[in-house]
């Protein structure tokens, strides 16, 4: 994983990825009393706060700029974080 004291800019904008998660999460929140939401309006914002989070994770590694592909890529649901195992997983024997 990348390291505050090595990779400086990395952790900054790791940080960054995740307080803008949680600007699209707290908006989301306030929107939903809002009299025009809906399904797809739900889907669309939860699904920005989802590409902020899964960028975290998957890039925890990533060192020097992100291309376009590591965007994409980032982006993507996590295939080996499992909400339902807590962390560390927990590996069945």
């Amino acid at each position: 994983m990348i390291n505050r004291e090595r990779d400086v800019v990395e952790w900054a904008l790791l940080g960054t990825g995740l307080h803008e998660a949680r600007e699209h999460l707290d908006s989301l929140i306030r929107h939903m009393s809002s009299p025009d939401f809906d399904e797809v309006s739900f889907g669309c914002q939860l699904s920005h706060v989802y590409a902020h989070l899964n960028q975290a994770w998957n890039g925890r590694d990533k060192r020097g700029a992100w291309t376009d592909s590591d965007y994409a890529t980032f982006s993507q649901y996590p295939r080996d974080l499992r909400p339902d195992e807590g962390w560390p997983p927990h590996h069945n024997a």
